[in-house]
């Protein structure tokens, strides 16, 4: 049985939204917006965002709207496609006692999948955020999710995933986060 995601226990994961790659991914805006309404309600709801990039001297950086928001403390550069194999990522990770992650970035098929079966691997439950994560193609996108929901990570969406989280209009931030959503 599949447990509920708790504010808790929950960490964002933002992968890879780099450079000239980013733009090239299926529907970017709405891509974009998703991530951009991810990180600003993490933020409102008190959790952690690592956030990644992989080879920033060849790919570029963080895309500049996305880069704002975040901050320095969890940001692991990689060589690895596995957010997992970035050095200091899983000891960060495992000394924060969260036990779910909510993973975003591109591509789906790529970095996202392979860093979805290391985290299942190593103990951690996962839901992906559907609609914020991309690859260039559509097919890849859908044969991502497919895969990694197979290997037994959740699928989700941002209104589903924010409101399974805050569980009750009485929640505190419920107010900041149905704004976001609008």
């Amino acid at each position: 049985m599949k447990t509920r995601f708790t504010i808790e226990q929950s960490c964002l994961l933002v992968i890879d939204v780099q450079g000239r790659l980013a733009e090239l991914m299926y529907q970017k805006k709405q891509l974009f917006r998703e991530i951009i309404t991810m990180i600003e309600a993490a933020k409102v709801l008190g959790m952690p965002i690592h956030w990644f990039e992989q080879y920033p001297k060849g790919l570029g950086e963080t895309k500049a709207s996305i880069k704002e928001l975040l901050s320095d403390d969890f940001y692991h550069e990689k060589l690895s496609f596995s957010a997992c194999g970035a050095s200091d990522f899983m000891s960060q990770l495992r000394a924060s006692g969260k036990h779910q992650c909510i993973v975003t970035g591109i591509e789906t098929h790529v970095c996202v999948y392979q860093t979805v079966l290391d985290l299942l691997a190593n103990g951690f439950a996962v839901k992906v955020n559907q609609q914020a994560v991309s690859s260039r193609l559509k097919s890849n996108k859908k044969l991502g999710l497919q895969n990694m929901e197979q290997a037994g990570a959740g699928i989700t969406s941002t209104e589903m995933i924010l409101f399974e989280l805050m569980r009750t209009a009485e929640n505190p931030q419920f107010r900041k986060i149905s704004r976001l959503l609008k």
